[in-house]
């Protein structure tokens, strides 16, 4: 059985992830922090899964600022796979508390290297990059040799955490792996995000539960893919014989007006009629179009996504339309669905 080590597996994509690995046999570990109350509403589903029901999902306080605990954890838990996705990974928030974005977005890659390299284990290394790093694009579409740019202390941030995972590859011989995800979404998106924003508005606005919402730049083009398949392109990049780094993309673009249009469509609305700008929802510095080619992720991985815009936006309006109605929220993804794949 295979030992796999999840840093923030309670957020959207190390929830997707623990679903997939453990559909896939293995033992799985993530590390969580402390607070007053529980976070891990997008793993509490795994419990009651009769799959896992042996125990083979395990949970640890931590932090990616404590560099002795993570030491420590490594060394006891000897992973053949660590997947790091934790971060401050808010990029209008990232202007709000830049320092602390640097220290756990940035340093804290540097931390579970180092304590991999002190534990002297040989455990093969994800890491979480962005398409944000590409931000001032200076080609289109962006491939992995487009030059970084980032627009954000979070874009640079998730620079550093790429160069130093290639210099730990290139000095110690690490098998070490970037994967820059561009945009990917799902029902489990967070809720400040604004592809998720947005679907939790839709259903809120239809049900007579909300007026208005309130965004900034509508103009800005993204990169948009389903999450579920992205965690999947993640698991293929370290069963590879050796590190590498990877783009995930649709290589399809669209505007956040086309994503309002979408959403709002799949309920019979005119999102004119209900969105208004709100400058405070725009950044000191925007990107202003993503488009990522992932020709090498299809030629090497054999990956290429399935889920297009369209659709991801009908997959999550509807899951909020019935999550605001108390009703069993259809998301796609389960253990079962990765058994089948």
């Amino acid at each position: 059985m295979k030992k796999a080590l999840i840093t923030g597996i309670t957020g959207q994509d190390g929830s997707y992830l623990a679903d997939l690995l453990l559909a896939k046999g293995y033992e799985v570990h993530g590390i969580i922090r402390r607070a007053s109350t529980f976070n891990t509403s997008r793993i509490d589903h795994l419990y009651q899964d009769p799959h896992v029901n042996d125990v083979r999902l395990f949970l640890h306080y931590g932090d990616l600022a404590d560099s002795v605990n993570l030491v420590k954890l490594i060394y006891e838990l000897k992973p053949e796979e660590i997947y790091h996705l934790g971060a401050q990974s808010h990029v209008r928030v990232s202007f709000d508390i830049p320092e602390y974005t640097g220290d756990v977005t940035g340093l804290g890659t540097i931390r579970i290297l180092e304590a991999m390299r002190e534990a002297g284990v040989k455990s093969r290394f994800y890491q979480a990059s962005s398409s944000e790093m590409f931000g001032k694009v200076q080609e289109v579409p962006q491939t992995e040799t487009t030059p970084f740019w980032p627009r954000s202390p979070y874009g640079a941030a998730k620079m550093y955490a790429y160069w130093v995972t290639v210099n730990y590859r290139e000095s110690y011989g690490m098998h070490a792996t970037n994967g820059i995800l561009f945009n990917h979404e799902s029902p489990r998106r967070g809720e400040t995000f604004v592809t998720r924003k947005i679907t939790r508005a839709v259903a809120s606005i239809k049900l007579g539960r909300q007026k208005e919402l309130f965004l900034g730049n509508l103009d800005a083009k993204r990169d948009w893919g389903y999450a579920p398949e992205y965690v999947e392109a993640m698991w293929m990049m370290l069963q590879q014989d050796a590190g590498d780094d990877f783009v995930v993309a649709t290589n399809e673009t669209h505007t956040i007006k086309e994503f309002l249009g979408e959403a709002f469509g799949h309920v019979g609305l005119d999102w004119q009629e209900f969105v208004k700008y709100d400058a405070r929802y725009e950044r000191p510095a925007e990107v202003e179009l993503l488009i990522g080619d992932p020709s090498k992720a299809k030629r090497q991985l054999d990956w290429e996504p399935k889920v297009k815009f369209a659709e991801l936006a009908r997959i999550m309006v509807e899951a909020d339309m019935a999550a605001l109605q108390g009703l069993p929220v259809p998301d796609p993804l389960t253990p079962a669905y990765f058994n089948k794949a």
